[in-house]
């Protein structure tokens, strides 16, 4: 770049010619003469070729002095005006290029010093000398038009400083810092003046100058930092627009977007792992502690770019871990793990969901009877410009428990930040409350005993704003971020603000806000402050880039560690199952539902006899007490047939209305339960795995209580019954002889089972006084007298009624007493029912035996006979009602309850394997247990590997 010469002389002759009388109107002009200069070199004087000398003559002699003392005045004033015209000139270009250009260090040697200079590097003196009038003003400099000169000059170097200074400040912030400081040091150094003779001195004192210097550079920090912040923002929308194509050409960057979620994939699996082996989790994460209201969770969301979360004044809104899993998406949304559900956080009505849905988690996680919980809330931010990290939310430290809040709530919360923390890697982000008292603290003495050499420990002091304002010593901020006042050590502390206070302001809104006050905040422009100390952008920075650093140390040492648990796993299972495959819970659940499965189709393949024969004994068995008691026994005190049919046709009539149908359904059901119950239980031999039992057993008893029989069945089945006990006609001498045998085996039974009740009433008789060594108690000899005395009456009396007589009753009394028995009418009573009972059965069995060959009396209505078999009758009735019953209910089983029994076990099954906490409580031992830990630490491994190998790629 090159300048002719006339526009460095032009305000040089503009001066002489102002203060000189023009003695040769007719010199040639300036310009036709005129050669380049270059600034970009000093400017060489040369050697002036020696004028030919010529001797003429001078009409004017007389006034040589005079015309000689006239140069030397103009040379006088040449220099006077050179030098007051141009540094003026200077002075004034000079402050312009130090408003628009804070550093032009590199490119000072555009501009040579001696141009600033030039009164003293030339000797006018010797020029006048050797150089004739008009040289001397092709020499001088046109002044008028130096400013013109350095205007363009400036044109021409502002693109290229703007582009020197975004490029440096993008790629290292703190490196354009430190070349701002040396550059307004270096600026600072060229503040002076010039008396009248030339001399410098200093126009400010030294405390004057180190204000302007401080001022100067807060001023470039601050035109940098928006720099930097627009760039980033360009950098965003560029991110933005490249992850929503697919394209290979962003291969790099789809990789960075998913090494963090892979990342937490293994954080999410280790949070629910527990071994016997002890192999802790050691991960780094970044965990958020502070004291209640400190604003923990406000710096979370200023680092998350959203308001996420639950908002309150003054109570506790944390009540739970909630990890954030911060990386980079082309859109700005949320999602937690276990749901699929996309919060988009440019939207306030998505935002409101989002805070209210982790509330509802938060309070769903806490148990009754407590404030907090150790349940961990995973939750997922993707957005363009995301610093891609881990943080960890935890409940506020508190140091009183109020009223509401259960007892031992400040010891769970201070258990659950001491678990967090005593993890090695754990970044620990320390927040402190700046507009309190620091005395009043309590999360930095937990911090410092957890991290007593400050090695993974960064600080945080919010609401800089109200400390400011509040505090009388704004030192004490300083000596809080320099680590002079508390006990504990970090390696970083930050300042920051995170809003005015209100819940419903913005993260930009904040952010400008952040910006504004330390623009024009004391503790920056006092240097309490350094530029690189303030502002969450800064601070998520220098977090994300310590995460980083502690992930790349530790996580290959953690792969060791779960490589070397694998191995003991292992080995473990070949010493106690080697024949067994390795199945985990869930595979062990899925086998046990298709074995669950098979046996509900196996209830399908039972023979109708089999139902039938099995429904037939079983309503029996419930009915048969009130057949004999409440219908036989009362129609059988009668003394001819009439009253007997008719008692039993009413009682009949009334147990099938009321009672039958409904006993006839829970018996099919206690019969399609048990024979459910024996296919699942029954052993498969060396095929039978016990490990499924437990599940089993729960599987049919939730099946069983959910199962619904059909209401209308019970309606059809009363007609059925009553039709069925209404038929008096047999057919056939072999139905007639089953009916005996029917009424036979009844009577017998209820035989042997009042002869069990006397026994139990008088005692052991003789033969087992004799034989067994035993004997009676008083009570059981009172029976045993009462029971003989009894015996006699009805061997007096055979047809003897079921009821005893008042005066029957005094007499047997007054010959007990006889006999020194003392007994009252309760005992006599009782114990002439079973004595009756007892004599009315084996009257009925040799009844029995006589009605064998009255079949041909029954054909002939008993017409001529006096042998009567009503009784018979009676149980051929109860017997043909029992087997169309026992048909009837078959069918139903078989067609229409076998099947929606079926049905219910498979929603069981389903319910049970979507219930984590179901499959763990019913599939449990060491085997089960120990294919689970071994599933969880390959996993483990195998994501780690998957982890650290994306992590090498990105190196």
């Amino acid at each position: 770049m090159k300048f002719p010469t006339q526009r460095l002389y032009s305000l040089s002759r503009t001066v002489r010619y102002l203060n000189t009388p023009r003695i040769n109107p007719h010199r040639p002009h300036w310009n036709s003469t005129a050669r380049p200069y270059s600034t970009f070199k000093r400017f060489p004087l040369r050697t002036a070729k020696p004028l030919p000398w010529k001797a003429e003559y001078y009409p004017h002699r007389n006034f040589i002095l005079a015309r000689l003392a006239t140069r030397l005045l103009k040379i006088r004033y040449l220099v006077l005006g050179s030098a007051v015209g141009g540094g003026y000139t200077a002075k004034k270009t000079y402050d312009q290029w130090k408003e628009m250009m804070p550093d032009l260090t590199a490119y000072k040697w555009i501009i040579p010093d001696f141009v600033w200079d030039l009164d003293e590097h030339i000797n006018f003196d010797k020029i006048r000398e050797i150089f004739s009038d008009a040289e001397l003003a092709k020499l001088l400099p046109d002044f008028e038009k130096v400013g013109e000169s350095l205007n363009h000059l400036k044109s021409l170097l502002s693109p290229g400083e703007n582009l020197y200074n975004e490029v440096k400040g993008v790629s290292d912030l703190l490196l354009l810092l430190d070349s701002a400081e040396n550059s307004t040091a270096m600026k600072a150094s060229d503040t002076q003046g010039f008396d009248n003779n030339g001399k410098q001195y200093k126009k400010v004192s030294d405390k004057d100058k180190a204000e302007q210097l401080q001022e100067e550079l807060l001023r470039t920090q601050l035109k940098y930092q928006r720099i930097l912040e627009r760039l980033e923002k360009e950098n965003k929308e560029l991110r933005k627009q490249a992850l929503q194509k697919d394209d290979k050409g962003i291969h790099l960057r789809k990789m960075k977007k998913s090494l963090i979620d892979l990342y937490s994939e293994v954080l999410d699996i280790l949070s629910d792992y527990d071994s016997n082996y002890n192999t802790q989790d050691h991960l780094p994460r970044v965990v958020v502690v502070g004291d209640q209201s400190a604003g923990k969770t406000s710096v979370l969301e200023m680092i998350a770019q959203a308001r996420i979360f639950p908002r309150g004044s003054g109570e506790m809104m944390t009540r739970a871990p909630v990890k954030v899993t911060l990386s980079e998406g082309p859109h700005h949304m949320a999602m937690f793990k276990d749901s699929s559900r996309e919060f988009d956080l440019t939207k306030d009505e998505d935002l409101a969901a989002l805070r209210n849905e982790i509330e509802i988690r938060m309070r769903n996680s806490v148990k009754e009877g407590q404030t907090v919980s150790a349940e961990t809330i995973s939750l997922n931010v993707k957005g363009p410009g995301l610093q891609r990290m881990v943080l960890v939310d935890l409940p506020g430290v508190i140091s009183t428990v109020t009223s509401g809040m259960a007892s031992d709530t400040k010891d769970i919360i201070f258990s659950i930040s001491k678990a967090y923390m005593q993890n090695p890697n754990a970044i620990i982000l320390c927040i402190q409350d700046g507009s309190v008292d620091a005395e009043r603290s309590i999360v930095t003495d937990l911090v410092s005993q957890m991290d007593p050499q400050g090695r993974r420990t960064i600080f945080v002091l919010t609401k800089v704003d109200l400390a400011e304002k509040n505090l009388a010593s704004p030192s004490r901020i300083q000596q809080i971020v320099e680590g002079r006042l508390f006990p504990m050590k970090a390696l970083g502390y930050f300042a920051v603000v995170t809003g005015r206070g209100n819940t419903n302001e913005g993260i930009d809104s904040i952010k400008d806000y952040e910006g504004d006050f330390f623009q024009n905040s004391k503790l920056l422009k006092t240097g309490m402050l350094k530029a690189h100390q303030v502002t969450t952008k800064n601070l998520s920075l220098a977090v994300s880039d310590c995460f980083w650093k502690m992930v790349r140390e530790s996580v290959e040492q953690q792969a060791d560690a779960f490589k070397a648990t694998r191995f003991n796993l292992e080995t473990e299972w070949k010493n106690n199952y080697p024949r067994l495959r390795e199945l985990d819970r869930n595979e062990l659940y899925e086998k046990a539902k298709n074995e669950i499965l098979d046996e509900v189709i196996s209830l399908s393949q039972v023979t109708p006899k089999h139902w039938e024969e099995i429904l037939q004994r079983k309503l029996w068995e419930r009915v048969s007490t009130h057949v004999i008691e409440n219908i036989y026994l009362p129609a059988a005190q009668s003394m001819n047939s009439g009253t007997f049919n008719t008692t039993v046709d009413i009682k009949l009539k009334q147990w099938t209305d009321k009672q039958l149908p409904h006993k006839a359904v829970e018996v099919a059901w206690e019969t399609l339960e048990d024979e459910f119950a024996r296919f699942m239980s029954e052993h498969k031999g060396k095929d039978h795995d016990d490990i499924f039992d437990k599940l089993k057993h729960a599987v049919k008893d939730e099946s069983i209580k959910r199962h619904r029989w059909n209401e209308q069945a019970e309606d059809s089945l009363r007609v059925i019954q009553h039709n069925a006990l209404e038929d008096r006609s047999i057919s056939d001498k072999q139905q007639w002889d089953a009916a005996i045998y029917f009424l036979e085996e009844t009577l017998q039974t209820r035989l042997r089972d009042t002869e069990s009740v006397i026994h139990d009433m008088v005692g052991p008789n003789w033969q087992e006084r004799w034989f067994s060594w035993k004997s009676r108690s008083p009570d059981q000899h009172v029976r045993n007298e009462t029971k003989s005395e009894l015996e006699r009456l009805l061997k007096i009396n055979e047809e003897h009624t079921a009821y005893l007589a008042n005066d029957e009753v005094t007499t047997v009394r007054k010959n007990l007493e006889a006999k020194s028995v003392d007994v009252d009418t309760i005992l006599i009573k009782d114990t002439w029912h079973q004595v009756y009972r007892k004599h009315f059965l084996k009257k009925s069995l040799n009844h029995c035996n006589l009605c064998r060959r009255g079949f041909h009396y029954y054909q002939r209505h008993f017409v001529d006979s006096e042998l009567e078999c009503n009784n018979v009758i009676l149980f051929w009735r109860i017997q043909r009602m029992l087997a169309i019953t026992a048909n009837t209910l078959r069918q139903q089983l078989i067609n229409t309850e076998v099947r929606r029994l079926e049905k219910n076990v498979k929603e069981v099954l389903e319910d049970f394997a979507e219930d984590h906490a179901k499959k763990v409580q019913l599939l449990t031992g060491r085997r089960v247990q120990l294919a689970e830990d071994l599933k969880r630490v390959r996993e483990i491994q195998e994501k780690l590997e998957v982890f650290i190998e994306a992590l090498h790629q990105e190196k």
